[in-house]
């Protein structure tokens, strides 16, 4: 029977509750039987049966206090109910969810409220590329940040943007910016190997990472890329994003984006990658320092291998072609290396804000370089290095080739571009050596000298410093034509006090030189520190007859519709050495390498001139040569500074002589401009003697311009035939043409500016053709300015645009030195004549010549020149 004791039965509960029956309802058809309570009472006393009441064994120990209490009917079993567990389950992971939800939800509120107003994002404008391209328009580089220009998705093979898809989100064109099944996928994954295994990003949150956040790895990152993927994929096609990916993402080796990854890595447009190259470059992305072809290749090789496994797998390629397309383990990766054209890319991008400004968008550039020389180049100045550097102490080494109109046509800055891209040939200023004497002997020729002025090969002391030759050798008398050939120290030192250093220094600027220059004595021996360029650029006025170059790469700037943003012109500063002089440069100097310090130098069939130099120690060896068609400078030596066992006379003219055979290819041999204007009336500004500066005409502000007697040098008067357009010089006695000088002829095919009578310059008014006026003198001749521009003698303004003679000017058939366009004031036809400045005997240009010595506190002896001082220098030296 079911017995149970109330609460009420206990000891010391009421008394109208003890014993209190209670009836157990009894169920439904079953018996009732009466219940203890209801047939007898009971009790529990405070004594066990076998106690004093009765009998059975007495209690062990003190006896514990008897429970009261009564008993009562059972209670009802619950019954438990199905599924109860399940339900629970159920019930509370919604409770879960559900505040899990709102947490997320908050979460996303408060760091989408720290974005800007939806309304104002936009995708940031890609940072400008530059385009370098070369003379023939070959890609040279890309330049900018990101190291290549944007393509198009359409312009890339199928298999190009599959790769991405297959290795960097495969479901990429299903979901709307965020992968749910991507994120549990990563999440179980993390749960199993107890780490984070790899990033759940899809390519557009990756997207909007790179154009608006910033790479920190935290949840509040997160939660904004998530929003901004959203937003991008709402906004933007599939195909927009991708193409936004592809451009944006970084590859490594500082290429972002696909186009300037293909350069980088394999020197292809991205529009022309292979398969097996696009697999390559995708699987770089995880990892790009550690997964490029160019530092790791094996490991590049691994993940090729994978990306081609994954693109099979989602169906973009074939298994056969994913194995054609795979890199032999046994085979190298090729990938392209930067080489000397980098240097020229670098020079030109940092040209870029001179000639623009800031960039805003992407622009193509033009440049003056030919690939077959820019190879050329690098290739001979390579190998010099490495078969010659070993054992002559020199490690590196630097050309610069241009035309004599100074476009730059090949520039080799170093022999290893991606060990150094410090650029010796633009940035590096080194000490040229007697390379820079040519400036120092113009000077002196300028002043009145000839290369048959004698001076003395001897030590002498001048305020402390003493200038030695390199060899030791003293040789007595000799020419400065010797002194130039055979780099004597001695000589270069007397001109360079003689004729002051300012004035080598004003010389060396007007040929060319850009660097500043201290006006010290030694600068004669070419202490002062230059470029590579400028000292080529600086020899040019050598090779084309006298005019003055700016040293130029770069001819046009477009932008990518071809809008023109800058073209360069062929103006320039000028005539800048006087053809007499000219003529007596080329000759020393031709002598220089025909038996002097350059002899080592050649060029079968060309005429051509150049000089060596060799700095303190042999640090620098330096070789600068020209002819009529080109100028090329050579360096050799050490980054440390540090001496070799060089000359430039040994490997650098051999460098020279090597590229210039090469570039020479194919070409007709031409003389050097320059040479003697006996017997012809040419155009020359007036030079002041004190300050070698052209003499100013107070009235009109312009250079002062005469026509001179070619061979004396002496100022004649002239008149030109208004029938023939000549100009013939006059007596002025007679009124008559001079005998012994050649009247110019009148440039038909350009019509004048003036035409019909002749003009008097003074009044403007027409004059008599007759007998008497023909050959009239007038007042006044043609003057010019600074540049070469015809001017109007009365009143000052330009009469015609001036061609500088590089393109357009016929060559004098004498003396191969292009001519000049001039007006004559009598009619303002235009006609061709020969150019110079005046000789040394003109007296209103320049002293007479007088015989050089040295200064008095010298402590030497004048030497004067002398008809039987004509010795052979090596006989000198030698003693031969």
């Amino acid at each position: 029977m079911d017995f149970r004791i109330s609460a009420d039965d206990r000891v010391g509960a009421p008394a109208a509750r003890q014993n209190k029956p209670q009836a157990r309802p009894a169920a439904k058809s079953q018996r009732v039987e009466p219940t203890m309570g209801q047939s007898m009472a009971f009790s529990v006393d405070n004594e066990r049966p076998g106690g004093a009441g009765g009998g059975g064994k007495p209690p062990k120990g003190k006896a514990k206090p008897p429970r009261r209490g009564k008993a009562g009917p059972a209670r009802p079993k619950k019954k438990r109910r199905s599924g109860g567990f399940l339900m629970g389950l159920l019930w509370w992971g919604f409770v879960a969810c559900l505040w899990g939800g709102l947490a997320v939800i908050g979460i996303i509120v408060y760091y989408g409220a720290q974005l800007p107003a939806a309304n104002t994002w936009a995708i940031p404008e890609r940072p400008p590329n530059i385009r370098i391209l070369a003379a023939d328009g070959s890609l040279i580089s890309n330049r900018g940040q990101t190291g290549g220009e944007a393509v198009t998705f359409h312009e890339l093979p199928q298999y190009v943007p599959a790769a991405f898809i297959a290795s960097e989100d495969r479901r990429f064109m299903t979901h709307f910016g965020v992968d749910p099944i991507g994120l549990l996928a990563v999440a179980v994954e993390s749960v199993q190997a107890r780490g984070v295994t790899r990033g759940a990003s899809t390519i557009t949150q990756q997207v909007a990472k790179n154009l608006f956040l910033t790479p920190d790895q935290t949840l509040g990152r997160k939660v904004q890329e998530a929003i901004l993927a959203v937003w991008l994929e709402q906004s933007f096609s599939k195909e927009e994003i991708l193409e936004l990916y592809m451009n944006r993402v970084f590859f490594g080796q500082g290429a972002t984006g696909i186009e300037a990854a293909a350069q980088t890595y394999f020197g292809v447009s991205a529009r022309n990658l292979s398969l097996g190259q696009a697999a390559m470059l995708v699987g770089i992305l995880p990892a790009p320092s550690v997964y490029n072809p160019k530092t790791n290749p094996e490991r590049a090789r691994e993940r090729q291998r994978l990306v081609l496994s994954l693109m099979a797998q989602e169906g973009y390629i074939t298994r056969e072609e994913a194995d054609a397309a795979r890199i032999d383990p046994s085979q190298t990766v090729r990938t392209v290396v930067a080489g000397s054209e980098s240097y020229v890319a670098d020079w030109v991008e940092s040209l870029m804000t001179a000639y623009l400004g800031e960039i805003e968008s992407d622009v193509v550039v033009q440049t003056t370089i030919d690939y077959r020389m820019q190879r050329d180049a690098e290739f001979i100045v390579k190998e010099a290095v490495a078969n010659e550097g070993p054992n002559r102490g020199f490690t590196q080494g630097a050309l610069v080739a241009m035309d004599v109109d100074g476009k730059v046509r090949a520039m080799v800055g170093g022999v290893d571009y991606q060990a150094s891209q410090y650029n010796r040939a633009v940035t590096a200023k080194r000490q040229p050596g007697s390379a820079f004497k040519p400036f120092v002997y113009m000077a002196a020729m300028e002043k009145g000298y000839t290369p048959d002025t004698l001076a003395e090969d001897a030590q002498f002391e001048y305020n402390g410093w003493s200038p030695r030759n390199a060899s030791g050798n003293y040789a007595g008398t000799v020419t400065l034509r010797q002194g130039l050939a055979y780099s004597l120290n001695t000589i270069a030192g007397r001109l360079a006090i003689d004729v002051t250093p300012e004035k080598i220094i004003e010389v060396a600027m007007r040929m060319g030189i850009s660097s500043n220059l201290t006006p010290v004595p030694s600068i004669g021996l070419g202490t002062q520190e230059v470029n590579l360029l400028e000292l080529t650029s600086a020899y040019a006025p050598f090779a084309n007859g006298g005019y003055g170059v700016i040293s130029n790469v770069i001819t046009r700037i477009a932008d990518a519709e071809g809008k023109v943003l800058y073209e360069a012109s062929d103006a320039g500063p000028g005539r800048v050495v006087d053809p007499t002089v000219l003529a007596e440069m080329n000759d020393m100097l031709a002598t220089a390498v025909e038996v002097g310090t350059g002899r080592g130098a050649n060029l079968g069939g060309w005429d051509f001139g150049g000089k060596t130099g060799t700095s303190q120690e042999s640090r620098d060896a330096v070789f600068v040569g020209y002819t009529s068609a080109m100028v090329t400078g050579v360096w050799l030596g050490n980054d440390d500074n540090k001496g070799t066992r060089l000359s430039g006379g040994n490997v650098p003219a051999s460098i020279w002589s090597q590229f210039m055979t090469k570039a020479h290819a194919g070409r007709s041999p031409q003389p050097i401009p320059g040479g003697s204007y006996a017997g012809q009336i040419i155009a020359q500004q007036l030079i002041d003697p004190n300050t070698g500066m052209p003499m100013i005409d107070p009235a009109t502000g312009q250079p002062q311009v005469q026509y001179v007697d070619g061979g004396s040098g002496q100022p004649v008067q002239t008149v030109t035939d208004p029938a023939t357009g000549q100009i013939y010089a006059i007596d002025p006695a007679t009124g008559q043409p001079m005998q012994g000088l050649q009247p110019l002829q009148g440039q038909a095919a350009n019509p004048p500016i003036q035409t019909g009578t002749m003009t008097d310059p003074a009044t403007g008014l027409p004059l008599d053709n007759g007998a008497d006026t023909t050959w009239s003198q007038f007042d006044q001749d043609v003057q010019y300015d600074g540049f070469g521009q015809a001017i109007d003698p009365v009143t000052g303004y330009p009469l015609q645009e001036q061609n500088n003679g590089f393109n357009n000017a016929p060559i004098d058939p004498d003396t191969g030195l292009p001519m000049l366009l001039v007006v004559d004031p009598a009619t303002g036809e235009q006609v061709w004549v020969p150019s110079a400045p005046a000789t040394q005997n003109q007296q209103q240009v320049y002293s007479e010549p007088s015989p050089f010595a040295p200064p008095a506190d010298m402590g030497q002896q004048p030497v004067y020149q002398q008809q039987n001082s004509q010795r052979t220098l090596m006989d000198l030296i030698f003693g031969n």
